[in-house]
């Protein structure tokens, strides 16, 4: 699919879909801008045709057959048709060195534009964002667990005070024996410790709450510099896809798999950054349920739509 865009009476293409994605997202390509491909009959204003989104993706049964009238190529004094860069629909100045690069390739400098500023050589980039190294997201996640055993600190400072028969705990044929006992020691732990260890925890669960529905970050990847963000969209994921699938859902089933074993519990941790690691886009368990990824934090990423 060939793709034509406008601004201020200026033509540039032909672009790709993933291109016109990719200067969409990184707010190259404006929402008032106008755009054209085969089965349109007349230009459409971009944020039309994607629903004022940041991403366009065609109808599957859009007509194929072309209309009546092409877009046509400015034209320069020699008659030849000219290609010009993105700058010309930003009204920008260009040099003339700049010029006859962008009309031999207007695609690639657009592309290389969207790239992150502050990418390495070493970093991995898609689209515009910087995919978050694996090292980052594990240290992430155990700053948070960190943070975790902090806030029962109280807690288990007074369990390490009582005299607890273990083999009480062994017995996997007995669970209600177990549960009655562990009720007991919770009994002898004073009520004070117990009203302070419950602050601690509602009180940090609130603000990594906080932190994930305004910034898609928890305390974690806030300390480590990385976000999550939607795979499609590299913006700030739905409330559903951050706060419901990767929060509330991921807190309830790791806390069964612990209840159950430790060892189960890090078991699928690890196979979810085993599985990152493998992905070109770093997906791992987590990603692929929420439809998210994690990269490096970017205050682009928590724009909407709209503003780009």
């Amino acid at each position: 699919m060939q793709i034509f865009l406008a601004r201020n009476n200026v033509q540039a293409g032909p672009y790709t879909l993933d291109q016109l994605n990719i200067m969409l997202a990184s707010g190259e390509v404006k929402l008032d801008d106008l755009m054209w491909h085969e089965g349109f009959s007349a230009w459409q204003r971009v944020g039309d045709v994607t629903g004022n989104q940041a991403f366009y993706q065609p109808a599957h049964n859009a007509p194929t057959t072309p209309p009546t009238v092409q877009p046509t190529h400015p034209t320069s004094n020699t008659g030849t048709t000219s290609n010009p860069s993105v700058d010309r629909l930003y009204g920008k100045p260009e040099s003339s060195q700049n010029s006859s690069s962008n009309t031999s390739k207007p695609n690639s400098v657009s592309l290389n534009k969207a790239k992150p500023a502050t990418a390495t050589e070493k970093d991995t980039v898609v689209g515009d964002v910087i995919l978050a190294p694996i090292m980052s997201r594990i240290l992430a996640t155990a700053l948070n667990g960190l943070l975790y055993l902090l806030s029962i600190l109280p807690l288990i400072m007074a369990l390490t005070k009582l005299d607890i028969d273990y083999s009480k705990f062994q017995n996997v044929q007995n669970l209600d024996a177990a549960y009655q006992y562990s009720l007991s020691l919770i009994e002898s732990i004073p009520q004070g410790t117990l009203m302070m260890s419950q602050a601690m925890v509602f009180g940090l669960l609130g603000i990594q709450l906080l932190f994930i529905t305004l910034r898609g970050q928890s305390l974690g990847k806030l300390i480590t510099g990385i976000r999550v963000v939607d795979q499609t969209t590299h913006r700030l994921p739905s409330f559903a896809k951050r706060v419901i699938m990767r929060t509330i859902v991921l807190f309830l089933l790791y806390n069964i798999l612990f209840s159950f074993t430790s060892f189960l519990g890090f078991a699928v941790i690890a196979m979810h950054y085993f599985l990152a690691s493998k992905d070109d886009k770093n997906i791992g368990i987590h990603d692929r349920l929420a439809h998210t990824m994690v990269v490096k934090a970017d205050s682009r990423q928590l724009q909407k739509p709209s503003d780009i």
